[in-house]
C-alpha cells in the first residue's frame, strides 16, 4: 500500500498555481494538503476555502491557525462552514481538518496578542471547540475561554455533529504531550532532525497515555521541507540552506528544536531579523553547513529526498507533509506519488 502523503502550501507560490497544484496532487493520489496561516502573508481560511472548492476528494487542513486571532466560537463556526462547503471524502470522513497553534514571537507581541500560558489557552480552546462541534449548546468558563449558552446557529441545512479532526502544531515537550492527550494528534514541525522526531513521538505517546490512548490511536503528520532537483542537486541544497537560515534567524522555538550550534544561530541572526526578506535568507545561506541542511530536511536528488523522508517515517511520522521549496512543485508530487518507503 502506498505511503500516505501530503503537501504543505505557504506563500512561496502564486495562489492560482497552488490551486492547480492541489488539483494535480489529488489526481496523483496525495491524501491531504495543509495550508499555512503564515506570518501576516496569507490567511489559511481564505486559502482552504479556495482549495476545497477546486477539489473533490483531498483533505485540507490549517497548518496552523493561531488561537489568539479568533475566539473558539468563531473558529468552530468557520470550520463548520468549510465542512459544509467541502462535503465528505469517499470514505465518509471530513475533508476539513483543524490545526491550531500558539503562535510565536515577535509577531504575537507586535500585534498585541496576550500570548501567556499557551498550554492552558490551547486546552481550553480545543475543549470548547470540540463541544461546539457536537452542535449542542455549550457553556464553558475557563481562564481564557468564556462561553455562555453558545451553539453553532445553523438554522438551515445539516444540524448534525461535525466530526472534524483537531490537531496542535506542537514543538515544545509539554505542547507535544498535550497534543497526544486531547486531540487527534500533533502537526509536528519542520527544520528538525529525526532524533528530535523520535523524542517528540515519545512525548506524544506519554500524553496519549494520560487519556488512555496508545500511540497507534494518535495521528502524527509532520511538516517536512523538500528541495528536489535531479538536474541541479547542489542548487537544491542551497535553496534548503536559505530556509534553515530563515528559521534560525526568526523563530526561536524551531531554532531550539533544530539542535543547531548556538554560535551559528547568533551569526545568522546578525543577518536575518523579522520581518526578513528573501535577500536576507540568501545572504545567510552561505553560513549553513551542508551537514546541517541534510540533517533537517529532504534535499538533493529524488533518491536522496526519498531516503530522507523514509527516515522521518521510520522515526514515527505517519504522514509526511512535504513543503516544496522549488518554483515547480510537480517533481515533488511525481516523486512521492504511489511511493512505498
Amino acid at each position: 500500500m502506498a505511503q500516505r502523503m501530503a503537501l504543505y502550501l505557504q506563500d512561496k507560490h502564486d495562489i492560482s498555481y497552488e490551486i492547480e497544484i492541489a488539483k494535480y496532487a489529488e489526481e496523483k493520489g496525495f491524501s491531504e494538503i495543509w495550508q499555512a496561516d503564515t506570518r501576516l502573508a496569507r490567511d489559511c481560511v481564505v486559502m482552504m476555502s479556495a482549495l476545497l472548492t477546486a477539489t473533490s476528494r483531498i483533505r485540507i487542513g490549517s497548518g496552523v491557525l493561531p488561537i489568539y486571532t479568533r475566539n473558539p466560537a468563531v473558529i468552530a463556526a468557520t470550520w463548520s462552514t468549510m465542512w459544509e462547503l467541502a462535503g465528505l471524502t469517499p470514505e465518509g470522513e471530513s475533508r476539513v481538518m483543524l490545526g491550531l497553534g500558539a503562535w510565536w514571537e515577535p509577531i504575537a507581541g507586535r500585534v498585541g496578542a496576550d500570548r501567556r500560558k499557551p498550554l492552558t489557552a490551547m486546552r481550553e480552546n480545543i475543549e470548547a471547540i470540540r463541544q461546539l462541534f457536537t452542535m449542542e449548546e455549550v457553556s464553558y468558563e475557563g481562564e481564557f475561554v468564556h462561553l455562555d449558552r453558545v451553539r453553532l446557529d445553523v438554522a438551515y441545512g445539516d444540524t448534525g455533529p461535525r466530526h472534524i479532526p483537531i490537531y496542535i502544531g506542537a514543538t515544545g515537550p509539554k505542547m507535544l504531550e498535550l497534543s497526544g492527550e486531547i486531540c487527534d494528534g500533533p502537526v509536528l514541525n519542520y527544520v528538525v532532525s529525526t532524533d528530535y522526531i523520535r523524542d517528540a513521538v515519545h512525548r506524544v505517546e506519554t500524553g496519549g497515555a494520560r487519556a488512555g490512548k496508545s500511540l497507534a490511536d494518535i495521528d502524527r503528520p509532520e511538516l517536512l521541507a523538500c528541495a528536489l532537483s535531479d538536474d541541479d542537486p547542489a542548487g537544491a541544497i542551497l535553496t534548503g540552506k536559505s530556509l534553515v537560515a530563515y528559521y534560525l534567524g526568526t523563530e526561536p522555538h524551531i531554532m531550539k528544536a533544530s539542535g543547531a550550534d548556538p554560535e551559528l544561530v547568533e551569526r545568522v541572526q546578525e543577518i536575518v531579523g523579522w520581518p526578513a526578506t528573501e535577500d536576507d535568507y540568501r545572504k545567510a545561506a552561505h553560513l549553513i553547513p551542508d551537514e546541517l541542511v541534510r540533517r533537517l530536511m529532504a534535499v538533493g536528488t529524488t533518491a536522496e529526498c526519498r531516503d530522507k523522508v523514509a527516515q522521518y517515517i521510520d522515526a514515527g511520522v505517519t504522514c509526511p507533509i512535504l513543503y516544496p521549496l522549488m518554483p515547480d512543485i510537480r517533481p515533488v508530487v511525481d516523486a512521492f506519488s504511489d511511493w512505498t518507503p
